[in-house]
């Protein structure tokens, strides 16, 4: 398992590739975020917090993952070396997870420098240090927790097809329906009733109550149980 997980962490930091997938996804963020271009420049948003970061970012993972978990098992299909894989002595469950803990750490890696956000919004409030460093680091784990599962189900889609693209399709089409589409849902008309029920079986219902600085167990438990379901729809595709 740690073979495979090395294996995969490698190839991804070892190509010009993934240097430059991280860096479009940091720039974009930057330009997003510190420029006049975008209207979600936190400059012209009058607060000293990150709340603009963590509203785009969600919208930003939703490209980002599916573009370095797409290879996950399409490239293992393409070439052939899933058979060999699945003969090895451990189980398809653990390289499932090999190749998942890779991504995650990739992610790690890819977030590590938008610390330099919260040291900048240290120093523009009228008062030095005048932010609430509790709320940006729940919206953290927040974050965290999104991109584990948006992973897990980029994962999951890579399984589904030996064509890279197409695996990057369904990712997008499946993370934009669990974010956005039971919100949606949740305001036709004849669901009135049950529109809060249909918006908690959505993510974005969880994740902006963390991003409000309320971690509470059951939305650590919703994020964690349904990455975990979609990892073990990967395992019953791969078998």
């Amino acid at each position: 398992m740690i073979a495979i997980l090395k294996k995969e962490i490698s190839i991804f930091l070892g190509s010009f590739i993934g240097y430059l997938i991280i860096a479009l996804f940091l720039s974009i963020n930057s330009i997003l975020l510190w420029t006049d271009l975008s209207q979600f420049n936190i400059i012209d948003y009058g607060y000293a917090d990150l709340d603009m970061f963590f509203f785009v970012s969600p919208l930003l993972l939703l490209l980002f993952i599916p573009t370095i978990s797409m290879r996950a098992f399409s490239e293992e299909y393409n070439i052939g070396t899933i058979e060999f894989l699945i003969t090895k002595p451990i189980t398809v469950l653990e390289i499932i997870f090999a190749k998942f803990i890779a991504i995650i750490l990739i992610i790690f890696i890819s977030l590590i420098p938008t610390i330099f956000y919260v040291i900048s919004i240290y120093y523009l409030g009228e008062t030095l240090g005048n932010f609430d460093l509790a709320a940006i680091l729940g919206s953290y784990i927040g974050l965290v927790l999104l991109s584990i599962l948006f992973t897990s189900i980029s994962i999951f889609c890579s399984s589904l097809s030996i064509n890279q693209i197409i695996s990057f399709v369904y990712s997008i089409i499946i993370c934009s329906f669990f974010y956005y589409g039971f919100d949606i849902l949740s305001e036709l008309s004849f669901l009135n009733d049950i529109d809060l029920f249909i918006q908690k079986i959505g993510i974005a219902y969880h994740y902006d109550n963390i991003s409000k600085g309320l971690i509470t167990l059951s939305d650590v438990i919703y994020f964690f149980s349904l990455s975990f379901l979609f990892l073990k729809f990967t395992e019953i595709v791969i078998i």
